[in-house]
């Protein structure tokens, strides 16, 4: 893996140079081993917290684990290019706005106990930037070359604290073309629910069940390219012990084993229906 440069890694992407890359800030990682009309994606599996920001927190180390995706980007890692965040969502986040990025409360409660100073609240927001200009130049990289694209946007959710028996996966629709991708959305929740799990753990997959796909980074790829189908998918959190902050690594494992062939087939019947 290289250290690059925000400018650098745009500039491989134009020459379709394939590489493995942290970015120069350390927020953010991107590998590309081939190019290929698909995206995988995993904006908030970051936990890092620069240290700077600690003494300032009011939320615990916890609180923050409880509230990001871990090991998403280890369920989609095989795929030839993914992107993903490397930082917590409680420094900056990836998928809201560039303007709502950076806390002041978090999930009912004050985040700082005094305000960010205005330079620290910069550093963050210029994280966000930098990874949106990289998330750009790749679609309309990948765009231009195959004529459509699909995302797989991972994300996972805290399942426990619903109080009625919600989905192992859920699929947030209410912001992209559901009239133009109506079947490869139901095919991929169809998709999903093959998915088995040990220790008799249900798998169900529904449609804006829990979560509706209201995220900046659906949104910003659905708004500038309009041949880019982004599916935000959220795995409930059977893979961890939320409460106790435990991961299951032969859980995940399982999620991955079965995603490289599913998510495989799903993007090769989505590019053979899309670039006819």
């Amino acid at each position: 893996m290289e250290r690059l440069s925000v400018e650098a890694i745009i500039s491989k992407i134009n020459n379709e140079d394939c590489f493995h890359a942290i970015s120069e800030d350390y927020s953010f990682t991107l590998k590309i081993d081939r190019y290929v009309h698909y995206v995988c994606g995993a904006v908030h599996d970051g936990h890092q917290f620069r240290k700077e920001l600690w003494e300032n927190c009011l939320h615990t180390e916890y609180e923050r684990w409880y509230e990001e995706d871990p090991e998403t980007k280890n369920m989609i890692t095989s795929h030839p290019i993914v992107i993903a965040g490397c930082d917590s969502r409680f420094e900056y986040d990836l998928n809201r706005t560039p303007e709502d990025a950076v806390f002041e409360t978090a999930w009912g409660k004050q985040l700082w106990k005094q305000p960010l100073p205005e330079d620290q609240k910069q550093k963050s927001q210029n994280k966000h930037a930098n990874f949106y200009k990289i998330v750009h130049a790749l679609i309309a990289k990948l765009e231009a070359k195959f004529g459509v694209c699909i995302v797989y946007d991972m994300h996972s959710y805290n399942w426990k604290r619903w109080d009625r028996e919600v989905p192992t996966w859920n699929l947030g629709t209410s912001n992209v073309n559901n009239e133009r991708f109506g079947d490869d959305i139901e095919l991929w929740r169809q998709r999903l629910s093959d998915i088995k799990f040990p220790y008799s753990i249900k798998s169900t997959s529904k449609i804006n069940d829990t979560f509706q796909g209201n995220g900046y980074f659906l949104k910003f790829i659905t708004n500038n390219f309009k041949n880019t189908l982004v599916l935000a998918t959220e795995i409930a959190k059977v893979y961890c012990d939320e409460y106790d902050y435990v991961i299951f690594p032969e859980v995940v494992d399982t999620v991955e084993q079965q995603l490289r062939q599913h998510l495989l087939d799903h993007a090769a019947n989505f590019y053979k229906k899309h670039n006819a």
